[in-house]
């Protein structure tokens, strides 16, 4: 299992919200640069960038800083949040990024979805966020019918490689990830899960290594001191 921490941006600062609140945001570090040239020099092989902003309003708000980070680093990265045309996935994989996750553009645009897949593959993965067993959109504000599983499924049978799953409810909260969760839907899909949401200490890591992930995603947990990143790294290795 590999370990990717997490830098969520907000007008181009490190941020965390707290399930998912924008109401709730906090401010973690002082620049997205030295964040992720830490997180490299702790020895992680994949980081993970969320556009808050994007997330929200679909805009390209922080796309320049994110394309500067990108190029500035030795490890690949993967980023979410607001990604919904295929000229943004161009050029986001054409400057750098090593994965786009699509999360909205997923739910509400298959024709879009399936084109980025046949033109780029394994380089599209596609985010999961769950409350209350329904795949939630657009910065998770809006609640859409389906259900995580069988929309997990469906994925699956579009050619999606790798899906990011996230458990709203325990986002940012250091309750622990949701285990069940994940080990239900393993039973359903083959394809690569990263887990996202509540990771706490090592034990979460410890747990989640156990049940066969791709990969788990931490960050408040980095951020408040409750995990050491590569401790989390070797153990997971």
């Amino acid at each position: 299992m590999i370990i990717l921490p997490a830098i969520d941006i907000i007008d181009g600062k490190p941020v965390r919200l707290y399930q998912g609140d924008y109401s709730k945001k906090e401010i973690v570090a002082d620049d997205i640069f030295k964040t992720a040239l830490s997180f490299e020099s702790d020895g992680a092989e994949f980081l993970h960038l969320v556009d808050l902003d994007g997330a929200k309003t679909g805009s390209r708000v922080n796309h320049e800083l994110v394309i500067k980070l990108a190029q500035a680093l030795k490890i690949p990265m993967e980023l979410g949040g607001g990604i919904r045309d295929f000229e943004t996935i161009k050029y986001l994989l054409d400057n750098g990024v090593a994965r786009v996750i699509l999360g909205t553009a997923a739910v509400e645009d298959e024709k879009l979805l399936i084109k980025a897949i046949d033109t780029y593959g394994g380089k599209i993965a596609v985010g999961i966020d769950v409350r209350d067993g329904r795949v939630r959109t657009r910065g998770w504000l809006e609640n859409s019918k389906a259900n995580y599983i069988d929309f997990a499924k469906h994925m699956e049978s579009v050619g999606v490689k790798n899906i990011i799953v996230t458990d709203i409810s325990r986002d940012g909260t250091l309750k622990g990830p949701n285990v069940e969760m994940l080990k239900k839907l393993k039973k359903y899909v083959q394809i690569n899960i990263t887990a996202s949401g509540g990771v706490s200490s090592i034990y979460d890591i410890k747990t989640l290594n156990s049940i066969d992930l791709y990969g788990a995603i931490t960050g408040k947990a980095v951020y408040a001191g409750t995990l050491s990143l590569k401790e989390a790294i070797d153990i997971s290795k």
